[in-house]
């Protein structure tokens, strides 16, 4: 009889304990640190703090012209921000030239920081690329990147700000 209340104490109690904890926890179950909080506003809000071209690209998934951004060509060393929100998205470590007039990177600066998404405008199926902070449209990420992801996040200028190191 002893040994089956030491049982129930040590081994099964913990376990019930942990049972009831666990249901309290979010359901993505992420790290205090890995959760990013959503920033929501109405159309008219982000209409009065972002320029026509931000609330066209970020707000309503347009796309600017190749090679007319002002972060296609940049080199200087630091992190690209959401323009909407603020939100570190890409570094200049993984930013490269993909010949394709946008500012393209190989991987964000943290997987939570965006979300992805099926993009089938146009007639083709790609990825687009969202702030994981305000849903703004950022662009779209392809499978024809270098090593080591693979991977080229190819990202308006105009949905993002440059903060230098």
């Amino acid at each position: 009889m002893r040994y089956r209340i030491l049982l129930i104490t040590n081994l099964l109690l913990p376990m019930l304990v942990v049972g009831c904890n666990a249901q309290t926890k979010p359901v993505d179950d992420k790290s205090q640190a890995d959760r990013i909080e959503r920033i929501q506003k109405s159309d008219a809000e982000w209409k009065s703090i972002l320029s026509k071209q931000e609330y066209y690209i970020l707000r309503q998934a347009g796309t600017e012209r190749a090679f007319s951004g002002d972060l296609w060509d940049h080199h200087e060393k630091g992190k690209y921000v959401c323009a909407a929100c603020g939100l570190e998205l890409f570094t200049s470590e993984t930013k490269f030239d993909s010949g394709t007039g946008w500012p393209s990177y190989f991987k964000p600066v943290r997987p939570n920081h965006i979300e992805e998404r099926e993009d089938s405008s146009y007639g083709w199926s790609r990825t687009e690329v969202l702030c994981a902070r305000c849903q703004g449209h950022l662009g779209h990420v392809f499978k024809d990147g270098p090593k080591p992801t693979g991977l080229r996040y190819c990202i308006n200028s105009a949905s993002l700000d440059f903060i230098k190191d």
